[in-house]
């Protein structure tokens, strides 16, 4: 939750490739204030079911840029997810490298004000990703 002198962040993942809620992803929250400082690492969570992560630790006051790192490899790769990588048009490793993930992870960096809650949704597939500011 936002302060008057701190900002929030909120994610959620949506697999466009198969409508649903990407479950069991992996995201780090690091923050820092202004250009020139060093990233601080402040935790990990993962999202639900929903493909919400409830649960990212607060920023620290004086926040200007937050980056979350999302380890999209791991939800590629998993059991879970592979009737829906059967399901795709393309092979599922085409383009993909050794691992069979083309983006292993993605990296959202964005700048923040006090007071503001910032709600950032992942869009992903295999190939692609799109963020947006939600609300």
């Amino acid at each position: 939750m936002s302060t008057e002198t701190t900002a929030s962040v909120s994610t959620h993942i949506l697999d466009t490739s198969i409508g649903r809620p990407a479950e069991s992803v992996a995201i780090s929250l690091a923050a820092r204030s202004g250009s020139d400082a060093a990233w601080q690492h402040l935790g990990k969570s993962a999202t639900d079911a929903d493909g919400r992560c409830k649960d990212l630790p607060a920023l620290p006051e004086g926040t200007t840029h937050v980056r979350l790192d999302f380890e999209t490899e791991a939800y590629f790769l998993s059991k879970n997810n592979q009737q829906a990588e059967a399901q795709q048009d393309a092979p599922a490793n085409r383009d993909s490298g050794t691992n069979g993930a083309f983006f292993p992870e993605v990296a959202i960096t964005f700048a923040v004000k006090p007071g503001e809650h910032y709600h950032v949704p992942l869009l992903l597939n295999p190939f692609g990703y799109s963020v947006y500011r939600g609300s």
